[in-house]
């Protein structure tokens, strides 16, 4: 009797853990190497000089997180992630000392119905499109972005107070919506930002699209907002997790996939429009001041491949066209040409080594523009070269 009595409390304690299963997993990757860049400006010259220097996150962004569920039954699940964002080679906070810059928020799951989430969060453009693109984390990553990663395909820019729903998947196709709230009383649309997306994946044939839009982004007029700025005391944008500084900023783009047995072949395009454009906010040197620009575009054409030689040995390429255009005075219109290559060799499921090479050209844009590879400093010309040899791991 006693066996029997011993046995029913265990098999309830166990179907009671069973049905209220919960899982926090800590997680990080880390990026480093050394690279080789040509005509960076020094100090106290406008000349171009090469550089041999260790950089972080020439593929990926150094990060460490935790995520967590809780089936709460029926279908439906509690969910979190805090995500901080580092650098490696001298330890400082990434996203401007935000101890979790690179994502946090909380929600909840439905398998019917789909997803739910508040907090700091990626747009449509990274969560849909992004993963057909050279920047695409699966792909070239940091440095195969496009100049100033004016798409935020390789998620320079998350978005504060938003809420964010997510479909389920159904047979491969997905969508979803996020808004930013503006948090500011009585100027709704004061650095709010929107954004939505969809997407295909079923077979060999993977096709996506997105759109996002910021109001008032980047700027000094509403500092709780859905983009984060750094002002100094004369009221002047020094950092900022928006790429431009912009009275409105509206970006769009689609591209597709196919894969070819051990090859993928993709198009991505991709539109920036900004009006009231003051600052270019993504460099690696100090924001770009625009003045009082009332326009600028930034259309982007990329053709990628990735290569499987062996299951080991990844082969990853792309070529950009950047066609820019401008109402700044005395700034013809810039045009940039860029050459991506990644060799990538996995020496297990979570450590790979990897040599990739940059050559970007820009033509046009008078004294506003030079070339400029995402994630490195800007060149003191209008070509620049890079050379990286890295480390990759996950955990």
């Amino acid at each position: 009797m006693k066996k029997a009595f011993l046995i029913a409390l265990l098999t309830g304690v166990f179907a009671t853990a069973a049905h209220a299963q919960s899982s926090v997993t800590l997680y990080g990757l880390i990026d480093a190497g050394l690279s080789y860049v040509s005509n960076q400006s020094a100090a106290g010259s406008t000349a171009g000089h090469s550089k041999f220097a260790m950089t972080d996150a020439s593929i990926n962004p150094d990060r460490f997180g935790v995520r967590g569920s809780e089936d709460l039954g029926g279908g439906l699940t509690a969910i979190f992630t805090l995500e901080n964002g580092f650098t490696l080679s001298n330890g400082a906070l990434g996203q401007h000392g935000l101890m979790f810059g690179r994502q946090a928020f909380v929600g909840l799951s439905s398998t019917q119905f789909g997803t739910v989430t508040l907090g700091r969060q990626y747009d449509a453009m990274v969560d849909y499109l992004a993963p057909l693109a050279g920047a695409g984390a699966a792909k070239g990553g940091v440095f195969f972005g496009h100049p100033y990663d004016n798409d935020n395909l390789q998620n320079t820019m998350r978005i504060n107070n938003a809420v964010k729903y997510a479909s389920p998947n159904y047979d491969g196709w997905r969508f979803g919506s996020l808004y930013g709230f503006s948090n500011a009383a009585g100027s709704f649309s004061n650095n709010r930002a929107y954004s939505f997306g969809t997407s295909y994946d079923n077979g060999p044939f993977r096709f996506a699209a997105a759109y996002l839009q910021l109001n008032n982004g980047g700027t000094a007029t509403n500092l709780t907002g859905a983009t984060d700025s750094i002002v100094n005391a004369a009221d002047q944008v020094t950092g900022s997790d928006s790429t431009f500084s912009a009275g409105q900023q509206r970006t769009f783009g689609a591209g597709l996939d196919y894969v070819l047995g051990p090859a993928t072949v993709g198009f991505v395009f991709t539109e920036t429009k900004l009006e009231d454009a003051i600052g270019i906010n993504n460099t690696s040197s100090s924001p770009i001041p625009l003045g009082n620009a009332s326009s600028l575009r930034f259309d982007n054409y990329e053709v990628n491949a990735l290569y499987s030689v062996t299951p080991a040995f990844t082969v990853t390429g792309s070529y950009t066209f950047t066609d820019g255009s401008s109402s700044l005075s005395g700034a013809s219109d810039p045009k940039w040409n860029q050459f991506n290559l990644l060799l990538d060799y996995a020496l297990s499921r979570r450590t790979d080594v990897y040599v990739e090479g940059q050559f970007q050209h820009l033509s046009g844009g008078g004294t506003w523009f030079t070339a400029d590879i995402n994630g490195l400093s800007p060149s003191a010309t209008s070509s620049q070269v890079a050379v990286t040899a890295g480390l990759r791991t996950r955990f």
